[in-house]
């Protein structure tokens, strides 16, 4: 039984080869929303865990007009926890866990991308703070979390190592103040859902204050092979209804992997241009190959309003069982991802109009 931890934090235990257990874990639906410090034996388990993430990056914007070319550091979401649980029987444990986000390129403890400004005042200090029990009648959560919604519809396509990975969707990967329950699953089929409390999505990235409630479904009908679907419902943001719908669909054969996405915004918004305009549309398609200890990967999507077009390719080779190195390309056609150097949410420049970024990164775990 192996322990494989993912480039977002995900945990998922699988007797496969390392080379595969990427594709096999997301395609089964194993995430840390529904799997946090779990194990087999009786009795208290805890455990300590770090990992550094760095990349060095040349980006070019597409309007060097208004912002320069760059060549500089980058973290890639580094982080620091402990996550413990007691396990009373085989249908019945506790958990909880807290993981904390240090930037290496500015060394702060501190979120990379969430650095504070743009409607908040400092930075995310938190990854993860829940608790929750695990029982015979599925896993209830409480605190900041990684939610329903990006574990169910996005996870299967935030497979790349760098910082860019995981921006090309409409929602929000973690929520503070938030309750979560995921069914056990049951011939194949499974649910989950959570309810975010204002404060919560507040401190979020989106940034709404208001509530925020997700549902999911998904079904596996063989192994390797998951379908989901699910709602966003972002809160009121002062144009009305604000809902997120998505289905996502991720197979695994042999070393090959495969995930795809499309999702849309139902809302209120008739701004031309604005991020969650009514009727936006998502839709990313990615594949990923395995040979012995190297990974390529590639997906193509089109975001409208939040990148547009965008082109991720990487590779990745597994050095030991501690370190990984990584090179990747990163496209967009309009501004989502890429910042002023070393900068964040609040350091996006939207006159740039998007543009390309080549780099190279490591990733030590502990």
């Amino acid at each position: 039984m192996s322990q494989l931890t993912f480039n977002k934090g995900k945990t998922c235990y699988a007797r496969v080869r390392a080379g595969m257990a990427a594709g096999v874990c997301v395609a089964l639906g194993f995430t840390a929303g529904a799997a946090v410090a779990q194990t087999d034996a009786l009795g208290a388990s805890a455990e300590v865990y770090g990992s550094v993430r760095m990349q060095a990056e040349a980006v070019r914007p597409h309007d060097r007009g208004a912002m320069d070319d760059y060549v500089g550091l980058r973290d890639a979401y580094s982080r620091l926890g402990v996550k413990a649980g007691y396990r009373f029987s085989q249908n019945f444990a506790v958990f909880g866990q807290v993981e904390v986000p240090f930037d290496t390129a500015n060394l702060r403890f501190r979120d990379p991308y969430d650095q504070g400004g743009a409607g908040r005042d400092k930075g995310a200090r938190l990854r993860l703070a829940q608790v929750g029990l695990d029982t015979r009648l599925g896993k209830l959560t409480y605190g900041q979390q990684w939610m329903p919604y990006y574990n169910a519809i996005a996870a299967p396509l935030d497979q790349f190592n760098s910082y860019y990975s995981g921006f090309a969707t409409y929602t929000s990967s973690r929520v503070a103040d938030t309750v979560s329950y995921y069914s056990p699953e049951i011939l194949g089929l499974s649910f989950a859902g959570s309810y975010s409390a204002p404060s919560g999505n507040r401190r979020s990235a989106a940034r709404i204050d208001d509530r925020r409630v997700q549902a999911t479904a998904s079904y596996a009908p063989f192994a390797g092979t998951r379908i989901s679907a699910g709602v966003d419902d972002r809160g009121q943001a002062g144009f009305g209804r604000n809902r997120v719908y998505g289905v996502a669909a991720s197979h695994t054969e042999g070393p090959w992997y495969f995930a795809a996405k499309y999702e849309w915004f139902d809302s209120g918004n008739q701004t031309p241009g604005s991020f969650s305009h009514d009727g936006n549309q998502a839709v990313n398609v990615m594949a990923a190959y395995t040979f012995g200890a190297n990974t390529v990967r590639a997906m193509v999507a089109n975001v409208q309003d939040y990148g547009d077009t965008i082109v991720h390719l990487g590779f990745d080779h597994q050095y030991n069982d501690q370190l990984k190195l990584f090179a990747e390309f990163y496209y967009e056609r309009n501004t989502a991802a890429i910042t002023a150097k070393r900068g964040g949410l609040a350091e996006s420049v939207s006159g740039i109009t998007g543009g390309r970024v080549f780099l190279v990164g490591a990733r030590y775990d502990f």
